[in-house]
């Protein structure tokens, strides 16, 4: 009798949580196709877990960017990570994928590799050490323990390629997302949004730490783009459900007339005419269903000197949107250039000026068109069982 394949899967943060829910999905699928008794335990979120996988913990609580960002949340993860650990040297893993999710996936490979080291490991959209400036240690780390590298940016391919890594690249998995999404006309219907009504999609934050960092900013920008364009109303997706007192003040505070709206972030960007968004896996999103948007980051500034001045810390872009083509297809306002008043500018200029929401448009065309085909995911599945497969002769084909 077949025995059941194991696989582990570890991520973090929301991005993490959708990207992993994306490729279960597809695991399930290709393992339905061939035959195989499939078992999934991971690290992850809520999405991950409604695709099918066993959480082993929850990690969507326990993100952040940043040095100091970063500290209340060690002994947690390092709790998970124990955790994750005692499960593995119980139940052998046949497979492990990687998401993401530097540090802890750093520290968990690590493990895998002198406890299980015959076991096939696979990095899934890989740590953007192809974007920093900041040395290759944790390139060198990324490619020792993975024994391919699922690549979804063009440059991504060819960095980890350079640094020795065995690189395919499969394309960006929110190509096969987005053809599921709604169209304007029917998403601006579901929302009664008014035809003569400018919406803009309000996104500031998916962690907590950018609440206190960004949404300020952001507020305050808004309140003035509502003053010089009074037919505008904010439409902001309550991804995070703790974060609602929080947003309900900054309304008020800051007298938007905005929407909260539970849940479907895709709704409301599909009907939006722009989107002020905070840098993240969203920026590709919302430029994939051709919303033009103003991308806003800040780190603690103590965080942003010590990485500049000492870890020579530097980048040419943040946002994925511009990483795909490796130009500033969309405005990016970061650290000290992401001021209220050069949001503003940026966001009147996309919904006021002709020629910049065009161009905008036809560069997110071009954009797309090197992201790869659909059935993204498919193929990464795929690639994952075949590696595990080729190393377990015994596995559930045999």
């Amino acid at each position: 009798m077949a025995r059941t394949l194991r696989l582990f899967i570890s991520t973090g943060e929301v991005s993490g949580d959708l990207q992993g829910a994306l490729l279960i999905r597809a695991l399930w699928r290709q393992a339905e196709q061939q035959g195989i008794d499939l078992e999934i335990v991971a690290l992850g979120g809520d999405r991950m877990a409604a695709a099918g996988a066993t959480l082993l913990a929850n990690t969507l609580a326990i993100g952040s960017v940043g040095i100091f960002e970063s500290l209340p949340y060690v002994i947690p993860t390092w709790q998970v990570q124990r955790q994750a650990k005692a499960y593995l040297r119980r139940h052998p893993p046949d497979g492990v994928v990687f998401i993401d999710y530097l540090a802890p996936n750093l520290a968990l490979g690590q493990f895998i590799r002198q406890a299980f080291p015959q076991v096939p490991t696979t990095y899934y959209i890989a740590p953007q050490e192809w974007v920093w400036s900041a040395g290759v240690g944790n390139t060198e780390r990324v490619v020792s323990i993975s024994d391919q590298v699922l690549a979804v940016f063009p440059q991504e391919a060819v960095y980890y390629k350079q640094h020795g890594a065995n690189v395919t690249y499969v394309g960006h998995p929110l190509l096969d997302q987005v053809a599921t999404y709604p169209s304007r006309a029917a998403a601006r219907q579901t929302l009664g949004i008014p035809p003569e009504q400018r919406a803009i999609a309000f996104l500031p934050a998916s962690r907590r730490q950018e609440l206190s960092l960004l949404l300020p900013i952001m507020a305050e920008a808004a309140q003035m783009i509502q003053a010089k364009l009074p037919q505008v109303h904010y439409w902001i997706p309550l991804s995070v459900p703790h974060f609602r007192p929080v947003l309900e003040q900054v309304i008020q505070t800051y007298g938007l007339r905005a929407t909260l709206v539970e849940g479907n972030s895709q709704t409301v960007i599909a009907a939006a005419d722009l989107a002020l968004t905070k840098s993240g896996t969203a920026n590709l999103e919302i430029a994939l269903m051709n919303v033009p948007q103003v991308v806003v980051y800040r780190l603690n500034r103590l965080t942003a000197w010590i990485a500049r001045r000492l870890l020579n810390f530097s980048l040419s872009f943040m946002s994925p949107t511009n990483l795909v083509l490796m130009e500033p297809i969309v405005p990016e306002m970061l650290q000290e250039k992401a001021t209220p008043e050069a949001i503003v500018a940026a966001a009147l200029a996309l919904l006021t000026e002709g020629d910049r929401r065009s161009q905008t448009l036809h560069d997110y065309q071009r954009m797309r068109a090197v992201l790869g085909e659909p059935g993204v995911c498919d193929r990464a599945a795929q690639a994952i069982f075949q590696r595990i497969l080729s190393k377990t002769p015994d596995s559930a084909l045999s």
